[in-house]
């Protein structure tokens, strides 16, 4: 799975900060405490290397000695200030401190008594720090998921092992899955699961208050690149948020069940012949459309008609340019087209 941006330059500041106050460390140990490979250190290192102050002359550069990485060992010569301590203005320690108080509350947090430790450490000293102006921060968040089921979740996240989850559907339809977890994260007012489902075979994101038992196997997680990734992940809630957003209703056939799962709908309702239907608010008609058209098999009914006639009109204009790029191929594949010019034309088309 390819590491997210964000989590690789929190490890390149602590092992500029770490290594300022050990002096010389082996490359293998520095792996060790920072949960990498002795591989990632060194290219950890070269990124280091040609980073540091505007300027960015030899002299401004954060520095390495040349010949410890030869021997396999780490000595930093120069952090550039690097190390030095932070100076936050008012407005910039209240969002922290809002952030903070904001993290403390969700579930990921409180399941985890080391996490825990370390986010009221930090908000204890950034709250003295900022003195009043912190105690008009309140964030308070809607509670979400089964205190037992975020700890399993949490654990097998940490130990990288795979859970048998018990979840039930937006439709109240419940089931058993083995999920290998990749990331828990919230949005709004609500915690998901991003995760490998062996049972549907697809990556899959599960609304934590949903997941009635977790239980953590010893069984380690696969590789599943690009599952729980933000650039490779649909934003649903994200998709569908916002309350003056236009109304959808939507009737599909059973095996498009999923969507009623993964999508965060207003209501759910099943119908006598095992259809069902589903309202929504919308606030990226593009999604919907072109999602509607791969599903296209299973969709029964579109309303309201405006958005039944955008996904038609859509499919009707596809359709037109594929039959048009098929009979551009039929003729410059046929023998019996003797103009070279209409063969040359349509060899074009394909091309272009």
């Amino acid at each position: 799975m390819a590491e997210r941006a964000d989590d690789r330059l929190l490890r390149l500041l602590g092992i500029v900060a770490y290594l300022d106050g050990a002096g010389p460390v082996p490359v293998a140990d520095l792996a060790k405490r920072f949960g990498t490979t002795p591989a990632q250190i060194q290219k950890d290192v070269d990124a280091l290397w040609v980073s540091g102050t505007p300027g960015y002359w030899p002299d401004d550069l954060i520095d390495f000695d040349a010949a410890s990485i030869d021997r396999g060992v780490v000595h930093l010569t120069e952090a550039r200030g690097m190390t030095r301590p932070l100076r936050l203005g008012t407005r910039e320690a209240v969002a922290l401190v809002a952030a903070l108080r904001a993290m403390k509350a969700t579930d990921a947090v409180q399941a985890d008594p080391a996490r825990s430790a370390v986010v009221e450490s930090a908000l204890g000293k950034l709250t003295d720090a900022t003195g009043e102006a912190a105690s008009a921060v309140d964030v308070r968040l809607a509670p979400g998921g089964d205190r037992q089921v975020v700890a399993a979740i949490s654990s097998a996240l940490v130990a990288r092992h795979r859970l048998r989850i018990r979840y039930v559907t937006s439709s109240d339809v419940v089931s058993e899955r083995d999920v290998d977890p990749v990331r828990l994260h919230t949005q709004d007012e609500f915690a998901y699961l991003a995760a490998w489902c062996y049972r549907a075979a697809a990556p899959r994101t599960f609304r934590v208050d949903r997941i009635l038992e977790a239980v953590e196997t010893d069984i380690p997680v696969q590789e599943h690149p690009g599952v729980g990734e933000p650039s490779a992940e649909i934003d649903f809630a994200a998709l569908f948020a916002g309350g003056s957003s236009p109304l959808a209703t939507i009737r599909f056939a059973p095996r498009a069940r999923w969507f009623a799962e993964e999508v965060p709908v207003e209501s759910v309702r099943n119908l006598p012949d095992g259809d069902f239907e589903v309202t929504l608010r919308v606030t990226n008609p593009g999604w919907l459309r072109s999602t509607l058209i791969q599903l296209a098999p299973y969709v029964r009914s579109v309303s309201p008609r405006s958005l039944a006639d955008d996904v038609a009109g859509t499919a009707a204009e596809a359709l037109a340019v594929y039959g048009e790029d098929a009979a551009a191929q039929d003729a410059a594949q046929d023998p019996s087209v003797q103009d070279s010019a209409a063969r040359d034309e349509a060899t074009s088309r394909i091309r272009h």
